[in-house]
């Protein structure tokens, strides 16, 4: 169900004008820059934004997306660049005239409100609207986020999840063509998260607004984001979809911040066409694909392998198809699902994460042999250049 569309005269929009103002925005970053002190909190930020999408800014505690997110709502003015939406620069506009919703992790509600006097205030302050348009849109902004019949409950008789749903139900009702998120989930338990990221991307799916979401939970954004925008240290590192950021990491950084990732040191042996031999600690030579990286004979680099990507097989057992290197399991934990494997490979450590039916056989000390698909490392620079 889509939310219910009027003009400055309180009667609904035509279908042709709703259409419009469902259309979700076209947001572009050019060189944005935001200083706190001496601290350069967004460095030289360039992003495009494309209409209609699910754009999530990722990184850890300090990586700038939270001010990015900031800059664009009209919360904190830049110290340099420029946003356009649109193509229209509007970073002199204050945040009430940039036509954004905006849901944060506090949810920030009115307690003296009830659910639907919470809904109806932006309509209240922005909106010219007759009782009866107020409260149709208010109606089907509640049903949207499934909290039909809640109209008359106060923030304190509902769950910590509803009332992040009237907090979205707030920022959509005046039909935003940007949507702004900053963590919305962070406070809830891991099985309402997940429940709530679906439902936030049915709603995306519905309204079509442009919604731009932060978080520093990994999942969360390859769960439900149609672009990911790595951040760190104030600084785009990398823009992908989900799988790209997630299987073709451009450094270290990426790789070991998305899902954890095997980083093995080692140093370039030889290269032949699109393959390279990398010598490793524990003095066993690897082919990996070569990738884009241009690195010398001798070089110092990285191999990246995810977790999932390993086989642990006997140590006398070299699979055809294969590559791999002896290894000697150090621990063993139990997740429900699956089991996380900790091994030795000379003096670093390797994580494996593989079927809990393979229990019996895997026990720390037990020397084994870690193998992989030549097509599911990556060559990456050494782990310390982040």
């Amino acid at each position: 169900m889509s939310v219910v569309a009027a003009n400055d005269r309180g009667r609904p929009r035509s279908e042709s004008e709703a259409r419009v103002a469902r259309a979700g925005a076209r947001v572009r970053l050019e060189r944005l820059t935001k200083f706190f002190g001496r601290v350069r909190a967004v460095d030289e930020v360039s992003l495009e934004i494309p209409s209609g999408s699910f754009v999530t800014l990722l990184g850890p505690s300090g990586s700038g997306k939270t001010t990015t997110l900031n800059l664009i709502a009209g919360f904190l003015a830049p110290d340099a660049g420029e946003i356009q939406f649109d193509g229209r620069a509007i970073s002199a506009l204050p945040p009430h005239k940039r036509n954004i919703g905006m849901v944060f992790q506090s949810y920030a509600l009115f307690p003296h409100m009830t659910v639907f006097e919470n809904v109806a205030y932006p309509l209240r302050m922005r909106d010219r609207l007759r009782r009866d348009a107020m409260r149709a849109r208010v109606t089907e902004t509640l049903a949207l986020v499934q909290l039909s019949g809640f109209e008359a409950r106060y923030p304190r008789q509902l769950s910590g999840g509803q009332q992040q749903r009237v907090s979205m139900a707030r920022a959509l009702v005046s039909g935003p063509r940007l949507l702004l998120m900053d963590e919305p989930l962070g406070a809830l338990d891991k099985k309402l998260r997940e429940q709530l990221q679906t439902e936030i991307k049915q709603i995306h799916r519905q309204i079509g607004s442009t919604f731009v979401y932060v978080t520093h939970d990994q999942s969360e954004a390859l769960t439900m984001s149609d672009l990911i925008v790595v951040m760190h240290h104030g600084r785009i590192v990398q823009i992908g979809s989900p799988p790209e950021v997630y299987e073709t990491p451009v450094n270290a950084f990426v790789a070991d911040f998305l899902g954890g990732a095997n980083l093995l040191s080692g140093q370039m042996v030889s290269r032949h066409g699109d393959t390279c031999d990398v010598r490793i600690a524990n003095g066993q030579v690897i082919a990996v694909p070569r990738g884009g990286l241009a690195e010398s004979e001798g070089a110092a680099v990285s191999i990246f392998i995810r977790p999932e990507d390993i086989r642990i097989l006997p140590p006398e057992q070299r699979p055809h198809g294969r590559v791999g290197t002896p290894a000697t399991i150090r621990d063993v934990v139990y997740l429900g699902e699956a089991l996380k494997v900790t091994a030795l490979v000379g003096d670093q450590m390797v994580s494996v994460r593989t079927l809990r039916s393979e229990v019996d056989r895997l026990a720390p000390g037990r020397d084994v042999f870690l193998a992989w698909a030549p097509q599911s490392s990556r060559l990456l620079p050494p782990a310390d250049e982040r």
